[in-house]
């Protein structure tokens, strides 16, 4: 057996100290855990990964045609973005991080699936805030930078644990009409964009979405949680861009 515990990293950030580690807890099997923590608070852990997976795959099931751009906001420990490489149907994928650390855990291969991601050649990353290049004006920059005006498939985003719960108070704003109709811009005509949430379906917000979006949908994804010996679930909302 490993070690039951084990601090990899822990390095300043633009929102604080962000630290990588891992664990072992027997009662529950033999395997590594790795977790995230910004300060003292918990940002992901992999032991609960089922919505994050389902983000990519409830996402991407919407989306139509083939040789697929795809954006995923929030690399966390890459298990959205891997999820999405397994789809055949996805040309490229762009992976927008904020915390540069962060890309650095994959780059270094220091966290499991960054072997995976470095060693697809569709994958890119791109070090930056998905909040700002989301609203900022496609012809000059957008989520891609070498490619300013590009539109994609799907935009999956998991940073903010839901609308309410914010991981910083900057993206309060994004999660209304005006900034999703900006976002909206840099999807292609029935392109989809898909969003993790901690929390159940948020009525307001789904307001906000069908201001926006057509075929609008809340998704729960239920998974066993042997912390509290019980079902635990988070959600995955889906819309459609009009076109």
């Amino acid at each position: 057996m490993g070690l039951l515990f084990e601090q990899i990293d822990s390095q300043p950030s633009v929102i604080g100290e962000i630290t990588l580690r891992r664990r072992r807890i027997p009662a529950i099997g033999d395997r590594d855990i790795y977790e995230v923590k910004l300060g003292e608070e918990f940002l992901m852990s992999s032991m609960f990964v089922d919505a994050e997976v389902a983000l990519s795959d409830i996402g991407l099931r919407e989306t139509e045609g083939d040789d697929l751009s795809v954006v995923v906001g929030g690399l966390g420990l890459g298990y959205t973005a891997v999820a999405a490489l397994r789809h055949e149907r996805v040309a490229e994928l762009l992976v927008v991080e904020y915390l540069e650390p962060v890309i650095g855990w994959h780059q270094q291969e220091l966290v499991p699936l960054g072997k995976d991601l470095n060693a697809d050649p569709r994958n890119r990353y791109v070090h930056g805030s998905f909040f700002d290049l989301a609203i900022a004006d496609p012809e000059n920059g957008g989520f891609d930078p070498e490619n300013p005006g590009k539109q994609f498939d799907a935009i999956l985003l998991d940073i903010d644990h839901s609308p309410r719960a914010l991981l910083h108070d900057s993206s309060a704003s994004f999660y209304t009409v005006n900034n999703l109709r900006l976002m909206a811009r840099q999807l292609k005509p029935r392109g989809v964009f898909a969003m993790w949430s901690n929390e159940g379906e948020d009525d307001e917000f789904m307001a906000v979405l069908n201001d926006v979006f057509i075929d609008v949908a809340c998704h729960v994804v239920s998974f066993f949680n042997p912390f509290q010996n019980r079902e635990s679930f988070n959600t995955v909302y889906v819309a459609r861009k009009p076109g």
